[in-house]
């Protein structure tokens, strides 16, 4: 009895060894798995950015006269007005002032400027197309410049769900109307909406017989 049951504790030994054995090993390929995926997404977008810069770098070299600067974000712009006098730039909370419109990279619009309408624009703090956030604290007052912004500048994978699509590299131009402080903005404004709902509209004087009659 002693050697039998001695027989049993090593198999049930075994058993539960291999099983917990089997069970490590089993992790194992969905951890490979994961990693290699994560690998192959980042492959797919370093290629599919690349291919995008290829599309702008043929845009660029389509017309040799105008300069583009290539920005240290990621994107190209070039000046087809600039303000060679004032030095001052947006900076985070200014409001700022300006008009653009959106292309594709083969010059079709996408939504134009009276689409898109005057834009006032609380800088770095209200949700802006990523380029756009960086570029306009750029420019300086009265300035139009032209942007080449690949996707991830952009509307990214999702697009606009409208009529930008899905990892776009878009053609925007810009320009800057004025910006000012959020304080000076806020004064100027304050009085305006204070005046327009206290000032009575005017009221007509009723006609009366002898108007009608002497008319």
């Amino acid at each position: 009895m002693t050697y039998f049951k001695v027989l049993l504790i090593t198999f049930f030994a075994a058993v539960l060894l291999t099983s917990c054995k089997q069970h490590q090993e089993a992790r194992r390929p969905v951890s490979q798995s994961s990693g290699s995926f994560m690998k192959q997404s980042i492959a797919r977008n370093k290629k599919m950015i690349a291919g995008e810069e290829d599309q702008i770098e043929a845009v660029i070299k389509s017309d040799p006269t105008k300069k583009y600067i290539a920005s240290k974000k990621g994107y190209w712009y070039y000046y087809e007005t600039r303000n060679l006098t004032d030095s001052l730039t947006p900076k985070k909370g200014d409001i700022a002032f300006f008009d653009y419109e959106i292309k594709d990279l083969k010059g079709n619009i996408i939504y134009s400027q009276e689409e898109l309408e005057p834009q006032i624009y609380k800088v770095d703090k209200q949700e802006i197309m990523m380029g756009l956030r960086d570029g306009i604290k750029l420019m300086r007052k009265t300035e139009k410049v032209h942007f080449l912004f690949t996707s991830h500048m952009g509307y990214g994978y999702h697009g606009d769900n409208n009529k930008i699509g899905t990892n776009q590299p878009l053609f925007c131009t810009v320009t800057l109307r004025d910006f000012m402080p959020e304080s000076k903005y806020n004064a100027q404004i304050q009085p305006n909406v204070v005046a327009k709902a206290t000032t009575p509209m005017p009221i007509k004087p009723k006609s009366t017989i002898k108007d009608t009659l002497t008319n």
